[in-house]
């Protein structure tokens, strides 16, 4: 019997925009992890498995071997720093941005910039880049009520259509990323498992091209 292929996945968009991917490479799931409470759901093929979990977390399963390969937004690719992954395919799904937003008419301090984010690496290796020095405040939602309220000047968050920003009174200033969900592969699995890993990604990267 064939080693079982362990595929990582978020649910949501990620999720719903892969399925026709992996249709494409004959792997559907049985059960739909909106509405089964299965963290391992079982597919069309006795040995392939997806597990779901956290979108943040998918690099670290992947990572770490407890999947093979995942999908996750470039955005946690980034924030994570991508340790003992494959990047072998952008999947042009999930498309969104990474910027930097404020207040369009607030002036910018004298002093250190106050900076709300999950992103915290990705905002202070931007910074950085910049010589700008920033105090980091990690939250983990309701970013754009940072700067209504005071506790920071600027946030760095993903932005897709902008409606939530400007609800709120606050606009992008700064772009950092293009962002768009990739397929990782974990570097052990891509050398024990390379012939069924290889064709996935084939088969994932035509469909892929056929829609673009």
């Amino acid at each position: 019997m064939a080693e079982t292929l362990t595929i990582a996945l978020s649910k949501g968009r990620i999720f719903k925009e892969t399925l026709p991917l992996l249709a494409a490479a004959g792997i559907e799931p049985l059960d739909d992890p909106e509405t089964s409470r299965k963290l391992i759901l079982d597919t069309n093929h006795d040995d392939v498995k997806f597990v779901i979990i956290r979108a943040t977390d998918v690099p670290t399963y992947v990572q770490y071997g407890a999947a093979d390969i995942g999908v996750a937004g470039k955005d946690v690719l980034m924030e994570h720093g991508g340790d003992g992954l494959y990047e072998p395919l952008d999947l042009g799904i999930a498309r969104c941005r990474l910027m930097v937003a404020g207040r369009p008419d607030a002036v910018e301090p004298r002093g250190r910039l106050h900076v709300a984010t999950k992103f915290v690496n990705v905002t202070r290796r931007y910074y950085a880049e910049r010589g700008r020095q920033v105090e980091v405040i990690k939250l983990y939602g309701s970013m754009e009520l940072a700067p209504l309220v005071g506790l920071a000047d600027r946030i760095v968050d993903i932005v897709d259509t902008g409606n939530t920003l400007r609800a709120n009174g606050l606009a992008p200033l700064e772009h950092i990323a293009d962002i768009s969900a990739r397929l990782v592969v974990n570097r052990a699995a891509m050398k024990m498992k390379h012939a069924r890993l290889q064709s996935l990604i084939d088969c994932m990267a035509a469909a892929v091209a056929a829609t673009a």
